[in-house]
């Protein structure tokens, strides 16, 4: 490294030019749409401070929940339809769940609140700030349901699933947890298979068509997916993580 900074400026001793990061592309739209109804403005102001994870440093699943059996994580939970199920099926189980849609974090405290969860955590923004503070395999199972496909080929590269998003479900989730990962558009799930496929700590334990093309026994099935507006039948691919 030359003695310049930054502008040409000369360096001292000892000193090393900070390079910034971009921040990653924008894996989602619109962060809002209609007004929200007086109650969920109100859920918005009073349940959701006591559900967010901390917004900064290290957020440890085990002050979260003290005492949980597991740590489960979805990834851009919509409207809260599955996360609220699968969280009141398993009031043993540390939900997370992240999602920058505040109609849709809205919506799921609705959920949350109606039927008296415990176990849920929400966190309102990006899922790759929340993730990037999780600690080395603290996660069970990570969902990411019909994320936001970004159709059009010049914004493939916002979509969520790359080889970076792998790496970091990689990280996460302990041996033998599990990932599942959902679309309706075969563009999508064709990439999704292929950047799963190069990832060395997954398995994909699939045997026939029937295990992408059929919904798992315990999916939660919510009306975004019901609307069908993709350009496919749901595609649902199942990850194993490889033991160390």
């Amino acid at each position: 490294m030359g003695a310049d900074g930054p502008g040409g400026r000369p360096q001292g001793p000892g000193l090393t030019r900070r390079v910034d990061t971009p921040p990653p592309l924008r894996s989602f739209g619109r962060i809002r749409s209609r007004t929200l109804k007086p109650r969920q403005a109100s859920l918005m102001e009073t349940l959701l401070p006591a559900l967010r994870p901390p917004s900064e440093g290290p957020v440890d699943p085990a002050a979260l929940m003290p005492g949980a059996r597991e740590t489960w994580l979805e990834v851009g939970f919509g409207g809260g339809e599955h996360m609220a199920a699968q969280a009141a099926a398993r009031p043993q189980v540390l939900v997370l769940g992240a999602e920058p849609f505040l109609n849709g974090v809205a919506s799921a405290l609705r959920h949350v609140d109606e039927a008296g969860l415990k176990n849920v955590r929400i966190h309102d923004g990006d899922a790759r700030d929340l993730m990037s503070r999780l600690p080395d395999s603290c996660l069970d199972r990570l969902f990411v349901l019909f994320p936001d496909p970004w159709q059009k080929a010049r914004h493939h590269k916002r979509r969520l699933v790359s080889p970076a998003f792998a790496d970091e479900a990689a990280r996460l989730l302990k041996p033998g947890g599990r990932l599942r990962l959902a679309t309706d558009w075969a563009d999508y799930a064709d990439q999704m298979l292929k950047v799963l496929l190069a990832e060395p700590r997954f398995d994909w334990p699939a045997r026939s068509a029937a295990d992408w093309r059929e919904a798992p026994a315990d999916h939660v099935r919510t009306r975004y997916e019901a609307k069908r507006l993709g350009d496919c039948e749901p595609v649902w691919l199942d990850f194993v993580r490889r033991p160390d």
